[in-house]
């Protein structure tokens, strides 16, 4: 038998923690000198004890400790839980991590906005070209909204492409536009410019047969301001809102959606290389 605080020596625990658990029926001691009124415990107390203190660590409360206690809950068990909450734990990190990286964008964003206009913006026309594309609405044009729509849409495109033996015939270029419904939501569409009238291929805009993909003509653009846009997509709002200040500095306005052109890809988000296309036109135009 052990006192109560030899025994919460043994555990790695607090004799004010054993007492607690006394006091609720968690874990009784083994003994109590009715005179003294001292507890004392057994060593074979010490496999309750470790499910206590590892429930309680899996985020469990002390009453939702004492029913599974109750039901005696394995090694095995115990093993489980402690994947899920693994898991769990695994998840929040992620959502936390991301939700820094965009507090670390907005502040990044901040700091610009004493800076003058950003260099390297260049005025360009951009010629029609035609694109094979999937589409899909996302939420907003929040980050954390349109990067789980996009990822897989190219994912999916890819193959599709092969299979339909479609030819590529450039860099893959995402745009948006608003939804029809007007509630905010906008849709995202993954494309990539094909040759237009090769063997085999649709000849006109349309949907390509069998393939699932929609083949379309995005118009010429008679002006664009251009920003080359470095490291991942999630981190593209400096870059955008310094190329906002640019266009209105220098008496533009915007006309139309953006157009994201990969220049360089990498499995290694950071070291993508993106070119920003903003259709302008003159103020007053």
């Amino acid at each position: 038998m052990f006192s109560i605080g030899e025994f919460a020596r043994h555990g790695r625990v607090s004799v004010r923690m054993l007492r607690h658990y006394d006091t609720i029926g968690l874990l009784r001691p083994a003994s109590v000198d009715p005179v003294s009124g001292y507890r004392f415990y057994q060593a074979s107390q010490l496999a309750d004890l470790n499910r206590v203190v590892a429930l309680k660590e899996l985020g469990f409360t002390l009453q939702q400790v004492q029913a599974i206690m109750a039901e005696q809950v394995s090694a095995a068990e115990l093993r489980g839980m402690l994947k899920l909450r693994r898991a769990e734990i695994q998840a929040v990190l992620e959502a936390e991590t991301t939700r820094l990286a965009r507090v670390e964008a907005r502040l990044l964003t901040i700091e610009d906005e004493a800076r003058p206009p950003a260099d390297g913006v260049v005025v360009k026309r951009l010629a029609p070209v035609r694109v094979a594309e999937l589409a899909a609405p996302a939420a907003g044009w929040e980050p954390e909204a349109i990067t789980p729509v996009i990822g897989p849409l190219y994912c999916e495109l890819w193959p599709r492409l092969a299979s339909a033996e479609i030819a590529t015939a450039g860099p893959a270029i995402a745009y948006y536009e608003d939804a029809p419904a007007g509630d905010g939501t906008i849709i995202v569409h993954a494309a990539v410019p094909v040759v237009a009238a090769a063997p085999g291929q649709v000849a006109a805009a349309g949907p390509a047969e069998d393939s699932g993909l929609a083949v379309v003509d995005l118009p010429a653009v008679e002006s664009a301001a251009v920003i080359i846009h470095h490291g991942s997509m999630d981190d593209v709002m400096p870059t955008g809102q310094a190329l906002a200040r640019w266009i209105d500095a220098n008496g533009y306005r915007s006309d139309g959606y953006i157009r994201e052109v990969t220049v360089e890809w990498s499995p290694d988000r950071d070291q993508w290389v993106t070119e920003l296309q903003q259709p302008i036109t003159m103020t007053g135009d």
